[in-house]
């Protein structure tokens, strides 16, 4: 059974997993999926046709427009912004307002267990890999690779995290996770763990 907290507006549509708790303020659109256990903060919008996968926490104030995805274990923290309007204009060339009718959303995708700090921007659209970590402020406007750290605006990468979320440090020929002591191998700008 899912929790929704008063002054929460949750459309009738929507989906809610097993376990998930939308908290004060919240709002969650039409047709939005929301996996098992996940959390949404106080005052965080879920746009329409949303999909967030199981176990996720959305923090406060956090904006998740339409058409984002959002895998299983994804960290969105306090006021991120993941975008959907690559060319954002009120109005048309002659004057009259915009409507749905009148552009194409383009959609934020985060892979699984990654995270985007605080205030963290994402320009739609860009692909967050898996276990990647985006630093709080930062604007993401290219694609962030998976264990990839990023920060800075624009986002550059400066380094790699493991799956425990520490920056990772290099040893020799593998980089290694000073929490778990997980190792992983780089090869052509791309990380994968090893395998033995």
């Amino acid at each position: 059974m899912s929790f929704i907290a008063a002054g929460a507006d949750v459309a009738e549509t929507a989906k809610l997993g097993k376990g998930t708790k939308i908290w004060h303020l919240a709002q969650v659109r039409e047709d939005a999926e929301l996996g098992e256990n996940c959390i949404v903060g106080r005052g965080a919008y879920i746009g329409t046709g949303v999909r967030v996968g199981d176990n996720c926490k959305i923090q406060n104030l956090a904006l998740v427009y339409e058409p984002a995805e959002l895998a299983a274990g994804v960290f969105i923290g306090p006021a991120v912004v993941l975008t959907n309007d690559t060319y954002p204009r009120a109005v048309n060339p002659d004057g009259s307002l915009k409507s749905a009718s009148d552009w194409d959303a383009v959609g934020v995708t985060v892979d699984e267990g990654a995270s985007i700090g605080a205030r963290a921007v994402c320009v739609a659209p860009v692909r967050i890999g898996r276990w990647a970590t985006v630093a709080a402020g930062a604007v993401v406007t290219k694609d962030v690779p998976d264990f990839g750290l990023v920060a800075g605006v624009p986002a550059r990468r400066i380094g790699w995290v493991g799956k425990a979320g520490a920056p990772l440090r290099q040893q020799g020929e593998c980089w290694v996770c000073p929490v778990s002591g997980d190792t992983y191998v780089e090869a052509d700008g791309v990380l994968t763990e090893a395998t033995d």
